[in-house]
């Protein structure tokens, strides 16, 4: 989930909360408020008929040992009294409740007094209640009103806060996108402050160019490196092997001598080859070629069926060139005839006798893929996974197998903006996808 949104959560459901506390603190209070009011009401109506008890009405209701109600016309209030059991010692407590009553088969909450006193020796129960259906009124009116309160106060919080957290991060993401995402060669990063007024991103700015800065340096000492490399070891291993060559054109020279030269001479070519494909690929990863040239694929491969053929006639391979589409790409040519050059010679390398080797290709709106295929040994998941790694080697007979092969497609590949995908089944073959974006 994106910061942006994150922040705006946040802040909305803060904001609800609060709304929502509030809401129920308002209910709470006006229900406390309401009913303390009501209860004050019928506490100065209990003083006002104790102070005139009793009238001639209730006295003549008393007398009879009967219940005296009286209630006003929307029945809103009513008072009751009615005799108890006697109770010597007279109670000055009051209780307030809500309850239901019915009044001539209407019902209606009320909040009721309910206070004992005594008179001429009889106790009499007073109750005195107020309708309480408006305060109900008021709290679901409020219960509503805070819903929609709710409602609008989220809608608004949450459009507002992804409005503002999206002018907030503006520069945060504009840092990203072009400070790293963009950023394919450090030497030609761009160093030019994002404008912000938030120190937080100013300092991820400044921190992310000095780190490039240190990266670009790093880089630089990486070509120089590389360059007194092939300088420092290239040519001494070229005169050793010229000097070991001169040795070998004595007529004087044992068979065992000849032999010894023989072997060393072939650990030179081995290490150089070592040495220029490890060469290859720093090259190739620190962008030291260009891609100027027109590739055709479909020349590039039949060049390399030519060079290969007589390897493949050594192994009795069959190769079926399935190729149906004429497409060319903007790159580097040597380069992609390495890349397809060593892709089909580990065709070869790693193939059955008799075996075959199948190319083909499709077309879609999007890409060019095309597809190298084998009947060799196959490989595992795990040898999958680390095909690409350096000096990863594979069961073989070829002896001057180095492991960098992989290495190499994978470095060529990177540079062309090209995926490469491998499938394969152990003991049955693998095929090498290569995508091509349009």
């Amino acid at each position: 989930m994106k910061l942006q949104v994150k922040l705006a959560l946040y802040n909305t459901l803060t904001k609800v909360a609060i709304i929502l506390f509030t809401g129920l603190l308002i209910l709470l209070s006006i229900e406390k408020i309401s009913y303390n009011h009501i209860e004050l009401r019928l506490e100065n109506a209990q003083k006002e008929i104790l102070r005139s008890f009793p009238s001639k009405e209730i006295n003549n209701y008393l007398v009879n040992g009967k219940v005296y109600i009286d209630y006003n016309i929307l029945k809103t209030e009513f008072i009751t009294i009615q005799p108890v059991k006697y109770q010597p010692k007279e109670s000055k407590a009051v209780t307030f409740s809500s309850e239901v009553r019915t009044f001539e088969r209407n019902s209606e909450n009320y909040r009721v007094l309910s206070h004992k006193f005594n008179f001429n020796n009889h106790t009499y129960r007073l109750e005195i209640g107020e309708a309480i259906e408006s305060v109900e009124e008021l709290k679901s009116i409020i219960k509503r009103f805070t819903l929609l309160v709710l409602f609008i106060a989220l809608v608004l919080t949450l459009v507002s806060d992804l409005v503002f957290t999206k002018f907030l991060l503006a520069p945060f993401y504009k840092i990203i996108d072009r400070k790293l995402i963009k950023v394919n060669d450090p030497m030609n990063f761009d160093y030019e402050k994002i404008k912000t007024t938030t120190q937080d991103f100013e300092l991820l700015d400044d921190s992310i160019s000095k780190l490039m800065k240190k990266i670009s340096n790093l880089f630089i000492l990486e070509k120089q490196f590389i360059a007194n490399v092939s300088h420092e070891l290239l040519t001494p291993i070229s005169i050793i092997s010229s000097r070991l060559e001169n040795i070998l054109l004595q007529e004087e020279l044992s068979e065992g001598s000849e032999n010894k030269m023989h072997a060393s001479l072939k650990t030179l070519n081995r290490l150089k080859s070592i040495i220029n494909s490890l060469l290859l690929i720093s090259k190739v990863e620190n962008n030291q070629f260009d891609k100027a040239d027109v590739v055709m694929i479909a020349g590039v491969i039949k060049e390399i069926h030519e060079e290969l053929e007589d390897r493949m006639d050594e192994k009795q391979l069959k190769f079926t060139n399935h190729l149906k589409y004429i497409y060319s790409i903007e790159g580097n040519r040597p380069l992609m005839h390495t890349l397809l050059f060593n892709i089909i010679n580990n065709s070869i390398k790693y193939n059955h006798p008799t075996g075959t080797i199948t190319i083909s290709d499709e077309l879609t709106e999007d890409n060019y893929s095309i597809i190298i295929a084998d009947t060799g040994a196959g490989m595992d998941q795990k040898q999958i996974e680390n095909a690409f790694n350096r000096f990863e080697k594979f069961d073989t007979d070829e002896k001057e197998s180095y492991g960098l092969g992989l290495a190499i497609v994978k470095s060529i590949t990177a540079f062309h903006d090209i995926k490469v995908q491998i499938n394969s089944v152990k003991s049955k073959g693998t095929a090498v996808k290569l995508i091509f974006n349009h």
